[in-house]
């Protein structure tokens, strides 16, 4: 099988001078080990995962074409790109993270608000002319004591990135 580079591709070899595999004739394929592996199968769209498993392959496409002198270069290109990408869909997965914690939260939120509004619920007192600003303090506390800082916090850790 092919070399094995640890998943770590950031360090070493990229700044390493271009000479480092010009006697490696017989280079045709190299295996990542380790984390990135886990990181990709938990990204959060199917097709970020198929195309990283593509790029991450890729360099065992190039390998077997590439003349010797040439292989660092391809291999130092393809890590750059590898850690490019996976860095950009890290990024655009902390996004999506933010945006469904937002919605989980004005959901836990409104459900709260509905459960005290409705059929007079804590926020009329019998007797007491509910004011526009009783009503939004009201609001507020009900959004303060929603236990959506509860429910994201036991939520989070199973969507976030391995």
């Amino acid at each position: 099988k092919g070399d094995i580079i640890p998943d770590n591709i950031a360090g070493a070899f990229i700044t390493v001078d271009n000479f480092v595999f010009p006697f490696c004739p017989n280079l045709r394929s190299i295996d990542l080990v380790g984390g990135v592996h886990k990181t990709v199968a938990s990204l959060h769209l199917e097709g970020w995962r198929i195309e990283m498993k593509g790029e991450i392959d890729r360099i065992n496409q190039v390998l077997p074409n590439t003349e010797e002198e040439e292989k660092t270069e391809a291999i130092q290109q393809w890590m750059r790109s590898v850690i490019h990408r996976l860095d950009h869909y890290k990024a655009e997965h902390c996004e999506l993270l933010k945006e469904a914690t937002t919605l989980l939260e004005l959901t836990l939120w409104k459900a709260n608000l509905g459960d005290n509004e409705g059929e007079g619920g804590a926020l009329e007192i019998e007797g007491v002319r509910m004011t526009r600003g009783r009503r939004k303090r009201a609001r507020k506390e009900t959004c303060v004591t929603s236990g959506a800082s509860v429910v994201i916090k036991n939520v989070l850790p199973f969507l976030r990135l391995q």
